[in-house]
This record gives structure tokens, C-alpha cells and sequence, in this order.
């Protein structure tokens, strides 16, 4: 299972601690002792998930110009026509994708081309199915822009997810599907795509970084 750069370090730290924690309790205690077993398992749970938070599977993007493809795993939670008022400032259809802590946290770019716009803004932690946490919440906007359309993606801290990294500036030609970032610990993304676009994915549907199709652009 491969692991994402933005782990090591967590995983490392983690794994000391969890390491010492465990010689000292059996230093004391023994280690045939209930409660030595009983820390040693929760340990190695607590490891296990750690690690597979932090996962990095490989995807098989299918580039496709025409189509805009998930940025994240997780669970379609919005779709709806809203006004964007940062970039755009226009009406615009927003697909959301919630991320939970077991879910895949790499962020991906949902179409090739152009990086137009990218900013990070600081705010709040509210949960990230929240109303205002697409607006007040620690955030990053970037567009991509092609020959098809400008699609703008937020990333959105949620309680949890208190780290947003992101590695795309403007004027990058990014790819489809390629690594754009990662949140940690769970959060959202928002896609805002043109009106003309037509949506293919559903309410509550699982959607899989760089593979699920979101939408077919005009």
C-alpha cells in the first residue's frame, strides 16, 4: 500500500509514540498482562487506521477533455445552481463531495489545462456540511481553465481537518487527474461548473478521486 508524501511524518511520530507508550507499559506491568494486550491492540488499530488514512492509490484517469472528473473520493452532497461570488460571480452548478476520515484524502485536478486563479484562505473550522463553510471555513479556490470551460474546485477544512495542502500556482499546465493537494483528517470539496454542463452523478453517490465522472461539459 503505498503512502502519501504528506504522512511520513505523522506515521513516524506516531509510531514512536505509540512504540513507547507500549515498552513502558510492559516494562511495567509485563507483558502478558491483560492490560499490556489490551494497549498493544488498541495501538496497532490506531496505527492501522493512520495508515490507511493516509494511502495513496493509484487511479486510472481516462482524460477526456469534455468531462469533469471527481477531485476526491467521497459522498456526493450538493448539487444545486448557486451564485459563486469569488471568482466567477455569476450563477454556477456546484457538486460537492464529502470526505470522511476513511476515505482516500489526495485531491486531484478535474481537467487539464491552464491554472488561472489560486488562492488560500484562512477561516473558522465549522463542520464541513455546514452552510457557510464553503465561504468562512479555512479554504483554497483554484480554477483551471481549457478550451472547453473554467471549472473552479474549493478545497474546505471541516472540524477535523485543520491542514489544507495544495501544489498548484497559477499559470501551471496541470493534467487531469494529477495530484493537486490534500486535506487532512476530513473535509469537502466544491466544484462550480458552467450551467451548460450536464451533471452525471446523483445525491449520495460514492464518488472516486480522478475515475467518477461528474459532469460532461457543453
Amino acid at each position: 500500500m503505498l503512502m502519501h508524501r504528506e504522512g511520513y511524518k505523522i506515521i513516524i511520530v506516531t509510531l514512536l509514540i505509540l512504540a513507547g507508550l507500549n515498552i513502558a507499559v510492559m516494562s511495567f506491568l509485563g507483558d502478558i498482562h491483560i492490560v499490556s494486550r489490551i494497549v498493544l491492540a488498541i495501538s496497532l488499530v490506531f496505527f492501522i487506521l493512520i495508515l490507511q488514512f493516509f494511502r495513496n492509490p493509484a487511479r486510472n484517469t481516462i482524460l477526456n477533455e469534455n468531462h469533469v472528473i471527481a477531485p476526491a473520493d467521497g459522498t456526493v452532497v450538493v448539487i444545486e445552481e448557486v451564485e459563486e461570488p469569488e471568482y466567477f460571480k455569476d450563477k454556477r452548478k456546484q457538486v460537492s463531495i464529502f470526505m470522511s476520515p476513511i476515505n482516500v484524502h489526495v485531491n486531484r485536478n478535474p481537467i487539464s489545462g491552464t491554472v488561472k486563479y489560486a488562492k488560500y484562505h484562512p477561516g473558522k473550522y465549522l463542520v464541513a456540511w455546514h452552510p457557510k463553510s464553503s465561504t468562512e471555513n479555512e479554504r483554497t479556490t483554484v480554477v483551471i481553465a481549457n478550451s472547453r470551460a473554467e471549472v473552479l474546485f474549493r478545497q474546505i477544512a471541516g472540524a477535523l481537518a485543520k491542514r489544507i495542502v495544495y501544489y498548484v500556482k497559477e499559470g501551471d499546465q496541470v493534467q487531469q487527474g494529477g495530484e493537486m493537494g490534500f486535506i487532512k483528517f476530513g473535509s469537502r470539496i466544491d466544484l462550480y461548473l458552467p450551467l451548460t454542463a450536464t451533471i452525471h452523478v446523483t445525491l449520495q453517490q460514492k464518488a472516486k478521486g480522478g475515475e467518477t465522472v461528474v459532469a460532461t461539459l457543453a
